[in-house]
């Protein structure tokens, strides 16, 4: 234990000897040590000289730099260092002077040094909490660091090769994640898998911060050295779900849309793990989804076998993958967004680039927030058949 480290000022010949008296013990019990100032001029020296001094007990009436002016001085430049002043009996207006400056506390001429040390013990334990504050604030500024790295590395990860895909370059890809803390659970991957098929994903991880952070990286990463097999959605699903679940219990799971868009032809192939399937705006201002494909969320059970569907997309039609921090967005009053207004503002965007249906919907989602706090992460990929 590191004894609190007191300076006492004080031109009182006599007092140092009383103080080494009276607390011998603790000095020799490593509570206490002592330095000793006879004006405010040498106690700044002292300081100095010991950056490490915990508490000044400091006489008020001294030549050549009275404990008020000292005071000062400290409170200066010592935010967790604490002054406990020393004025004789009744002389209110000095000692009420002294805690307008700043001082803890103050104890009276002559001494009594059991109340002395009980004044000292309170000084102590209210540094202990400064510094306690001081480090968690350290800790927490540390940690915003680290999440801000962490929230550039996903960021880094997704794709953003955004525009034209496929051999006649016949569709083009735009995408956005909004998280809700610094880093999110939502992703969004987009991939040619070879020249004409488009792979499109979306996943969302329930939970949020580091853990569905770490959680959607190796979610991706799996979906994607899967899918690039080839295979159709529905299997890739059910192999990155077998290997999610062997590879232990972290009391997760994530939902994903998976779809591949023939580029040739427009049919798109699509299997649902616990999560919506995609919306299609088509150019004439209609917006549907098709039907749900069945599966479980991945990561809940290996034994799933996940359906693969098919539908079209037409010439100038849009398909739109989305978490559930669109539609459930909130506004002050805790009302939804809800899937009604989300359709509403896609068709605003029929016969639009893929990027103006995200732009649009993050619009409506901020104007019908109005500044209510982001619940959860907001993710969109919209895909658009040009020809």
């Amino acid at each position: 234990m590191t004894p609190t480290k007191i300076l006492v000022v004080d031109d009182e010949p006599d007092l140092e000897l009383l103080i080494r008296q009276r607390f011998r013990r603790q000095v020799r019990d490593g509570r206490f040590d002592f330095v000793f100032a006879h004006n405010g001029v040498e106690a700044l020296a002292q300081l100095g000289d010991h950056p490490d001094v915990d508490l000044v007990l400091s006489d008020i009436n001294m030549p050549e730099m009275d404990g008020l002016t000292l005071l000062g001085r400290i409170q200066q430049g010592a935010a967790n260092l604490k002054a406990v002043m020393v004025s004789a009996y009744g002389d209110l207006r000095n000692i009420r002077a002294a805690m307008n400056r700043g001082a803890f506390d103050f104890v009276t001429k002559p001494i009594d040094f059991e109340d002395l040390e009980l004044t000292i013990n309170k000084t102590i334990e209210e540094l202990s909490k400064i510094r306690d504050g001081l480090e968690a604030r350290q800790e927490l500024v540390a940690l915003r660091g680290e999440l801000e790295v962490a929230r550039q590395i996903q960021q880094s990860i997704l794709p953003r090769d955004f525009g034209p895909k496929g051999a006649a370059q016949a569709y083009s890809v735009s995408a956005e994640m909004i998280p809700a803390k610094e880093v999110g659970g939502d992703f969004y991957d987009f991939f040619m898998i070879d020249d004409h098929r488009l792979g499109v994903v979306l996943g969302d991880v329930a939970g949020k911060g580091v853990p569905a952070a770490i959680y959607m990286s190796l979610s991706r990463t799996l979906i994607r050295s899967t899918a690039l097999r080839g295979i159709q959605p529905g299997e890739c699903l059910k192999i990155a779900n077998q290997t999610l679940c062997t590879e232990g219990d972290s009391g997760l799971f994530v939902t994903v849309c998976y779809a591949i868009v023939d580029t040739r032809t427009g049919a798109v192939d699509y299997s649902t793990g616990g999560h919506f399937a995609p919306y299609f705006v088509h150019g004439d201002g209609r917006v549907d989804a098709p039907p749900l494909t069945g599966g479980l969320a991945l990561g809940v059970d290996g034994d799933v076998d996940y359906a693969t569907k098919q539908t079209q997309m037409a010439p100038d039609d849009l398909m739109v993958l989305y978490s559930d921090g669109v539609t459930e967005a909130m506004d002050a009053q805790d009302a939804l967004f809800t899937e009604q207004r989300f359709e509403a503002t896609l068709a605003t965007a029929a016969g639009r680039g893929e990027a103006d249906a995200i732009v649009a919907t993050i619009s409506a989602l901020q104007e019908f927030a109005a500044g209510h706090p982001q619940a959860d992460d907001i993710t969109m990929v919209a895909v658009k058949r040009l020809s």
